[in-house]
């Protein structure tokens, strides 16, 4: 039989999409699952972008330009004054969601062997990007007692080798909404600049800021203007995530030409996530203003409830839409999957990402799992319910 790659054999599966067969069986037995595990909001998206597509007057639907369209990447480089940063219409590459973005920004700046230093827990799949890019993750780990904040950056300095290409930080976080501070911020731009690497920011949730705090982009500083990669998507700000359309933001011309090449190969981003993309650039300040509000009162429904259950050990995110708990079990991947597979409470049962999935290949994390408060307040309400009660039999069973 020929031989698979060993890339293929060693791109780990998603901690939010390996439960999915178990969820199906549960479903198949007539149970509602009640689905914490993957960052889907409910809210609608704006209806100025979605009327932009039902009366989008298509003859042909053509491929857009590589980069994709110059009016949608003027628009979206314009609106980046609203956070104080000027952009150009070279300064942004359109990309097939967030996650193409992360692809194409990796390839551009490392050769196979080459290492990234990560704050972990990180997003899932920045272990199968590296993967598929033929580099390693070397993770520096944000302790949960310390509420997941930037670990000391003497802990970067340690992993950081003639192989390192960049550092990776996503703020606010995911998994965990911890929002880095603008000293973290300084932290990391010294650190970048003193070793010259990229720094690469993952701020698809910038807009998700609770609590009066403020995000802080690595484009603000004009020391970072070779050294600081963007990624953006319209999939959850505009809850759109099927839109499929993100962005490589970055003053380093050379790096987005750069990344040109790998999106030429690819032909191009989707032109109808563009049109919706372009449109939902204007929408209207009050949406924003709701999906805030409703997010944190989600999230202080959420938080307050776990916190309340023995054992249970939850920092309060302030920003994005995800909190990363320490739950009383061993495996927690273990007692996921056990959810879904025999256990319920009037009919529901909870599904969660398991947080070993959120770790590096390094960490014996295993009792920390990710939520996402991306459902309204009576689906999580009975969430907290459901995870109390089946936490209070599985540790006695």
């Amino acid at each position: 039989m020929p031989k698979l790659s060993r890339k293929g054999i060693i791109m780990p599966k998603s901690p939010i999409r390996k439960l999915v067969p178990y969820a199906e069986q549960a479903k198949e037995k007539g149970r509602d699952v009640i689905h914490l595990n993957i960052g889907q909001p409910d809210i609608p998206s704006p209806k100025v972008a979605l009327d932009a597509l039902k009366n989008a007057n298509i003859d042909v639907l053509t491929y857009s330009h590589s980069a994709g369209n110059i009016e949608y990447r003027e628009a979206f480089a314009n609106s980046y004054k609203e956070i104080g940063v000027n952009l150009k219409s070279e300064n942004v590459l359109v990309t097939t969601g967030g996650s193409e973005a992360l692809i194409f920004a990796i390839n551009s700046i490392t050769d196979p062997g080459d290492e990234l230093v990560i704050p972990e827990p990180f997003y899932a799949n920045y272990n199968g990007f590296a993967s598929s890019c033929d580099v390693a993750v070397k993770p520096v780990i944000s302790k949960i007692e310390d509420n997941f904040s930037l670990p000391p950056i003497s802990e970067f300095e340690e992993k950081i080798t003639k192989k390192t290409k960049a550092i990776i930080i996503c703020n606010p976080n995911n998994p965990t909404g911890y929002l880095y501070s603008k000293d973290e911020l300084e932290q990391l731009k010294d650190i970048v600049i003193k070793h010259d690497l990229f720094l690469i920011a993952d701020e698809v949730y910038r807009d998700f800021c609770y609590d009066g705090a403020k995000h802080v982009s690595v484009l603000s500083f004009p020391e970072l203007d070779n050294n600081a990669i963007v990624i953006d998507s319209v999939s959850k700000k505009y809850s759109m995530c099927g839109a499929r359309v993100g962005a490589i933001v970055s003053k380093n011309v050379d790096l987005i030409q750069t990344a040109l090449k790998f999106a030429q190969a690819r032909l191009s981003p989707p032109s109808l996530g563009q049109i919706v993309g372009h449109a939902a650039l204007e929408t209207p300040q009050l949406y924003f203003d709701n999906l805030i509000k409703e997010f944190k009162s989600r999230r202080d429904l959420l938080v307050d409830g776990l916190n309340s259950i023995d054992g249970v050990i939850c920092p309060n995110p302030k920003g994005a839409f995800y909190c990363m708990p320490q739950l009383p079990v061993d495996d927690s991947e273990s007692f996921s999957q056990w959810l879904l597979s025999d256990f319920s409470i009037n009919n529901q049962t909870v599904m969660m990402a398991p947080g070993k999935g959120f770790y590096s290949k390094e960490s014996d994390v295993n009792n920390q799992v990710r939520i996402a408060y991306v459902l309204n307040k009576e689906k999580l309400d009975n969430a907290i319910n459901i995870l109390a009660k089946s936490l209070d039999i599985y540790l006695n069973k």
